[in-house]
């Protein structure tokens, strides 16, 4: 059999190392030896049994003290021949374990009931396109856990404690040998919280916790748009055992406007003028968001030509500028005219196809003279 190490050299610290040195180079070689993070390592698998024997014992003054006189043979006299295996480990670091990892390791030591956060709620908002425009504050009705009032979260009935579970002895987990290695799974009957309430709160049953149905409050920024997320921080279930909640993410549906279509900060929108307007100008009034403004249509306008109302769109969710209406014009060709109304126009195109028959006669000379 091989001579056992020095447990100082093991740990690597010196003969008058203080509690807190020890636990420092042991959770540093736990750490890098641990199991999960070494699988089918032997070489890791015996390190870190080592380094465990050698902190079992100096970390108790009694055997540290018999080792220091004595060394290895003194405590093979005093009844202690290190760990088994993993489990034995496990089991007498298991708040060791928790400090260092989050967690106790494998299932080993005392199952304390931990912290959990709640979970994220969500809540699909319907707003008209003025609300998404401008903003508006708005009440949701959701229906949620809550930590029970009565109990504070524990579940027990005021006055009264859980017991320890008689399966699992309070680790939460229960473990069958399979070869060198212990497989452990959660107890079934405490579900892995290593207590078992024997007289549960008569207003959430044992649970911790209650559904309740809560109104909360929504400030929604002016500019959101359709699939825009809200967040709302703690606004989400309960945690357990006295765990933060979670938060609740709102999602934006903005209905589709009857007039007006969006593109980033700007609106779009189709105004119908006659072509008596078109060709002549006018001065019309245009709908917005808010209020009719006058638009100045230019002689000779034609069809499709756009115009600008700046400032009139959407805010922007960063900067807050306000982005602008865009105006497209369509030309409105009339119909069921009157007989005067048609003598006028045919008055009007033999007018024009004068002027067209002089221009195409120009520029028929013109491209011959530049041909020859």
């Amino acid at each position: 059999m091989a001579e056992k190490r020095d447990y100082y050299e093991t740990l690597n610290v010196s003969r008058n190392a203080s509690d807190a040195e020890l636990k420092s180079a042991y959770r540093k070689l736990a750490l890098k030896y641990h199991p999960d993070r070494n699988p089918d390592d032997k070489a890791a698998e015996e390190n870190f049994k080592e380094a465990a024997e050698a902190y079992e014992v100096l970390r108790d003054p009694k055997k540290r003290q018999i080792y220091d006189q004595y060394g290895h043979q003194g405590l093979s006299g005093s009844g202690f021949s290190g760990f088994g295996g993993f489990e034995d480990i496990f089991s007498s670091f298991g708040d060791i374990f928790e400090d260092f990892f989050g967690f106790s390791s494998r299932g080993g030591g005392s199952s304390r009931s931990r912290v959990q956060r709640g979970s994220d709620l969500r809540y699909d908002l319907n707003l008209t396109f003025e609300q998404a425009a401008f903003g508006a504050e708005t009440k949701v009705d959701l229906e949620k856990a809550e930590t029970c009032a009565t109990c504070e979260g524990r579940g027990a009935k005021p006055g009264t404690q859980p017991e320890t579970c008689p399966q699992c002895r309070g680790t939460g987990q229960v473990g069958r040998s399979q070869g060198f290695f212990t497989i452990r799974t959660t107890c079934h009957q405490c579900r892995g919280a290593g207590q078992i309430i024997t007289q549960p709160c008569p207003d959430c049953h044992g649970h911790g916790q209650v559904r309740v149905r809560k109104t909360v409050s929504v400030k929604i920024p002016a500019g959101v748009d359709n699939g825009s997320r809200l967040r709302l921080s703690n606004e989400g279930e309960a945690g357990a055992q006295g765990g933060p909640p979670g938060d609740l993410y709102v999602f934006i549906h903005v209905e589709p406007h009857h007039f007006f279509k969006r593109d980033d900060t700007n609106i779009i929108c189709q105004i119908p003028i006659s072509f008596v307007q078109a060709a002549l100008g006018d001065t019309i009034q245009v709908p917005t968001l808010e209020e009719e403004e006058k638009l100045e249509i230019p002689k000779g306008t034609q069809y499709g030509d756009v115009f600008r109302l700046a400032g009139k769109g959407i805010p922007s969710l960063r900067s807050g500028r306000r982005g602008d209406e865009i105006v497209q014009v369509t030309v409105k060709t009339p119909t069921h005219l009157n007989k005067k109304q048609e003598d006028l126009l045919r008055e009007f195109a033999k007018i024009e196809e004068s002027k067209l028959g002089k221009r195409l006669k120009n520029f028929l000379k013109n491209g011959a003279s530049r041909a020859n």
